[in-house]
């Protein structure tokens, strides 16, 4: 992949276009004069041309392009207008005022095309109705099947979702590193720094204190996830704060696991009061015991998304520490194989 390039000649312009793109998590190319940017400016997905360099950069005849952006720092050059349209830019950007734009425009250079992934919000009825399992298994089985998945642990107090998957020592960013994130991020540069593999992607917690999820946090790692994955999957702690809301309000699916027992559907009722008030798009997971399941889907008044038998020897797997067993055969395995069939024919 092509990356950015930057054409100046001014250092200090130039330091401040590299610390803006490295919050963007993007690499730049760099030109340092007008002559140096030709073999990159046909092929870069973003041009960005210091006021400083734009008259020697016309000066060569550059062919026209779209994609080119003058950056200055100067509040009152009366000479930009003519720079700009010189050099074909779609814009003047002032720095410092201009920075919030010009990192959304080096994330979206660097992941050019855009995948548009779905989000599914994963829930339990109740405490303990196992709806971690559930959304770490749905991710696995995504990224088994070729997509680029982002697995999202949304509760600070679930233990980490990581475990599930064995990948508790994975390196890598957790929550807290990313707290403060906010604004436009590229997929790839947070694919980079968190725990990978293969196609699955995981967002978890580091053991210890775990701070709660900023809003804005959350939404730049959503919008981040839906422009470069073709799945997200949120683990959503049974609280609906604004971090959760912000999750579900981007959902395609939520889906509520609810026990088929009577206090499990009188817990899942009073969560589905909060959760109706942020989504539209809930069904119901009934967990195979006592109740009939259209009593249940009934009670709440959603359809029913599907029902999960218990699965045997389930619990001795995530005790030694590996990953929920996915296969044909086993009632995880067939529940989010039919689920995401039926997402993806949406």
């Amino acid at each position: 992949m092509h990356r950015p390039l930057v054409i100046t000649e001014d250092r200090d312009l130039l330091d401040e276009l590299l610390r803006v793109a490295a919050a963007a998590g993007v690499e730049l190319d760099v030109a340092h004069a007008a002559a140096h940017a030709r073999p990159y400016w046909r092929r870069a997905p973003l041009v960005v041309v210091g006021a400083d360099a734009a008259d020697a950069l016309a000066a060569t005849g550059p062919p026209s392009r779209q994609g080119v952006l003058l950056v200055t720092k100067a509040a009152d050059d009366p000479a930009v207008w003519r720079k700009c349209v010189a050099v074909g830019a779609k814009a003047v950007l002032e720095l410092p005022d201009a920075e919030r734009r010009l990192v959304d425009e080096f994330a979206e250079a660097a992941e050019p095309v855009v995948r548009s992934g779905a989000t599914v919000c994963v829930v339990g009825g109740s405490g303990g109705a196992g709806a971690s399992v559930l959304a770490a298994s749905l991710a696995l089985t995504g990224a088994r099947r070729g997509l680029r998945t982002l697995l999202v642990d949304a509760d600070p107090l679930g233990g980490g979702i990581d475990v599930i998957l064995g990948q508790e020592h994975a390196i890598g960013a957790r929550w807290p590193d990313i707290v403060g994130r906010e604004g436009r991020v590229s997929f790839t540069a947070l694919q980079g720094a968190l725990p990978t593999m293969g196609e699955l992607t995981v967002l978890s917690w580091h053991r210890g204190e775990s701070p709660p999820i900023p809003p804005e946090a959350m939404r730049a790692v959503l919008e981040a996830a839906h422009r470069g994955c073709d799945l997200i999957v949120v683990d959503l702690p049974r609280h609906v704060g604004p971090a959760a809301a912000e999750a579900l309000s981007r959902a395609a699916s939520t889906l509520l696991l609810v026990p088929a027992e009577v206090r499990g559907v009188l817990s899942a009722s009073q969560l589905l009061i909060e959760l109706s008030r942020h989504t539209s798009t809930l069904g119901v997971v009934v967990r195979d015991g006592v109740l009939l399941p259209d009593v249940i889907t009934r009670s709440l008044g959603l359809p029913c998304a599907g029902v999960l038998a218990d699965q045997r020897g389930l619990a001795d797997v995530l005790n030694r520490g590996d990953a929920p067993p996915l296969g044909d055969r086993t009632p995880l395995g067939r529940f989010c194989g039919e689920f995401l069939t039926t997402l993806e024919s949406r």
